[in-house]
């Protein structure tokens, strides 16, 4: 055995998965064009971060309706791409750091902050690194994240892990049902063309009971659900607690120390 096999060590385990960081790197140009390939996302954004603002707010007894009702919160935006949330929260007061596995991601969003105004800390790391050198939030943010990691287990230790005692995450996701098949998969990708082909694995769609195990594992309770629901005719979402079926938003609390 030669000197350099002696200390070879074996690869380093990673909650990301290459071919999802590839393919969004690959769009990473259009993250900011809210008729692009995003379209969706620039859709639902109001309806999470006004999710995001009351529930956070009230966890914290804060006044969401003041002009920075998120002053004082430590936030992390975990799989962040473009900054479509992470600036968001910044104008709502909060101190934001924002990472992505793509590193493509966090250079349109670094670039988009700076034209923007906004002091955001972007980073190129996992949650994983993070976790590792004990940092912790306030609030975590895992915003249509865990349905393109290649462990979920690993990642929701990981995020758990960075959730300060008492702090909160809020996760949003698509459940694993056959209308989710139907519409988040199927009609999104190959008939309406809302998202490109391969965007999503239907098989790594989380049921809202798989989230909330997971994380329970780790000292992080599932406290409240509403489901995301599409109309049509309209071209609107709305929030919608008994409408479970495709999207839906999870807000959890982890118990204090």
């Amino acid at each position: 055995m030669t000197a350099q096999t002696a200390h070879k060590t074996p690869p380093r385990q990673t909650t990301a998965d290459d071919g999802e960081v590839a393919q969004f790197q690959a769009i990473a140009d259009e993250w900011w064009d809210a008729k692009g390939k995003f379209r969706p996302l620039h859709r639902i954004n109001p309806l999470r971060i006004a999710f995001i603002r009351d529930r956070v707010a009230g966890h914290f007894g804060l006044d969401a309706d003041k002009p920075a009702p998120l002053a004082g919160l430590s936030l992390l935006d975990i799989g962040c791409g473009g900054g479509l949330l992470a600036e968001p929260m910044a104008r709502l007061g909060a101190k934001v750091t924002a990472i992505d596995a793509g590193e493509k991601n966090i250079a349109v969003a670094r670039l988009h902050a700076d034209q923007m105004g906004l002091d955001i800390d972007y980073r190129h790391v996992l949650p994983e690194d993070l976790a590792s050198l004990g940092r912790t939030y306030d609030v975590v943010l895992n915003m249509e994240v865990v349905e393109h990691v290649a462990d979920l287990d690993a990642f929701l230790a990981a995020s758990a892990g960075l959730v300060r005692p008492g702090g909160c995450m809020v996760v949003t996701t698509l459940n694993r049902t056959l209308k989710s098949l139907a519409l988040a998969k199927i009609g999104a990708e190959y008939i309406l063309r809302w998202l490109p082909v391969g965007t999503h694995d239907w098989r790594k769609f989380v049921r809202p009971s798989e989230l909330a195990g997971g994380l329970a594992a780790h000292g992080v309770t599932l406290t409240h659900l509403e489901g995301m629901v599409f109309n049509p005719f309209s071209d609107t979402w709305r929030l919608d607690a008994k409408d479970l079926s495709v999207n839906y938003l999870a807000f959890c609390v982890k118990d204090a120390a």
